[in-house]
This record gives C-alpha cells, sequence and structure tokens, in this order.
C-alpha cells in the first residue's frame, strides 16, 4: 500500500469512526508518516470512506444516512428562502451518525440567515470558514443542534452563509460527473431512489 493509500485509509477511520472532517482527519493521519507527507486528495479519502463503511458499517450506516438526511431536508424546507443546498457526507452518501451536516445558503444579504433563525427563536453559535467569492472575507458559519428522533442523538447542522452569486457555480460536478450538493428537489430524489 503506498502512503497516499495508508493516509487515506488511517483518516477514513477517524472520519467515520470518530466524525472528523476530511481535512483535518487528513492532517491527523498523516501525522505517523512526518512532516513531509504528502496529504491524499478528497477523493482518494472518499473511496476509502466507503470501502471502510462497506467493511465495517454496512448494516447500520444506510439507516443513519436517511436519519441525516431527513434531519437535512427539514433544515432545507424551513430556510428554503435561502436556496439551500446540502453538501458534504450527507449528499455524497457516506455520512454516518457521528457526521455533521453541512448545507450552504445563498442570500443576498449575509445577516438574513441569522435574522430568520433570531425571528423563529432557534439558538445557534456563530463562527466562519476562511475564503467567500473573493476569498479575503471569511463565510459566516451558523451552526445550529438538532434531535434526531431516528437516532436518538444530536446532529450538529452547519449552515454555511454564501453570496447568492455563488449560487450560479454551486453545481459544478467532481472529475466523476457528481455533484459536491443538491437542492432540496434532488436531495428528495436521492432518497428516494436509496428507499427503491
Amino acid at each position: 500500500m503506498t502512503q497516499l493509500l495508508a493516509i487515506a485509509a488511517a483518516a477514513a477511520r477517524l472520519i467515520v469512526d470518530e466524525g472528523m472532517e476530511y481535512d483535518q482527519a487528513k492532517r491527523r493521519a498523516a501525522r505517523d508518516f512526518g512532516p513531509r507527507a504528502e496529504l491524499p486528495d478528497s477523493a482518494t479519502v472518499e473511496a476509502a470512506v466507503r470501502e471502510h463503511i462497506a467493511i465495517f458499517c454496512a448494516d447500520t450506516q444506510p439507516a443513519e444516512l436517511r436519519a441525516l438526511r431527513e434531519v437535512a431536508l427539514t433544515w432545507m424546507e424551513r430556510l428554503a428562502e435561502f436556496h439551500p443546498h446540502l453538501a458534504g457526507a450527507a449528499w455524497r452518501g457516506t455520512a454516518t451518525r457521528l457526521s455533521a451536516l453541512r448545507i450552504d445558503l445563498y442570500a443576498d444579504d449575509g445577516k438574513a440567515p441569522e435574522i430568520a433563525l433570531i425571528n423563529a427563536g432557534v439558538d445557534y453559535d456563530v463562527d466562519s470558514l476562511p475564503g467567500g467569492r473573493d476569498r479575503r472575507e471569511p463565510v459566516p458559519v451558523l451552526t445550529v443542534a438538532n434531535r434526531s428522533r431516528e437516532l436518538d442523538d444530536i446532529v450538529t447542522v452547519h449552515l454555511i452563509v454564501n453570496d447568492r452569486d455563488d449560487l450560479r457555480g454551486a453545481l459544478k460536478p467532481d472529475a466523476d460527473g457528481q455533484t459536491w450538493r443538491g437542492d432540496a428537489a434532488a436531495l428528495r430524489r436521492r432518497m428516494a431512489e436509496d428507499a427503491a
């Protein structure tokens, strides 16, 4: 096994078994290979995650994924005015009960989603991600906790507030032609396909 594949496999264990995000898991997995270890790309890690799930979680992961997608759909319906798109592991089909949900919102006014949460009486935390369309200003992240009856646990939901203009490039496919995110209608189709 090459070093890149070994790092990807170790990162996959951290992602599935501990709920880590990809970048954090890759960096931690690479520590055992020294400070100059090359990190695998996200596609390689995702393939390792799928393999890990198939070996160790095949009996539980499909129901967990469905429960997470139900939570995501609820939030997407609540925040429909902000053109929500589910991204990350729940969209790509690799989420487990430890995965946080990532929902991209698109708004003309970056404060509007926050005001919507306040008006609905929703408790949330505020953070940010580096980047944004011009790569200079941080992107706001509103994080809410949502109890899932199916999982009998709290699901973390990250609402990433993007500029409305960013929606145009949101559905660019990956190298395999798969999208990195989808709207509520696309999520419902995926859920129906999985249930069939």
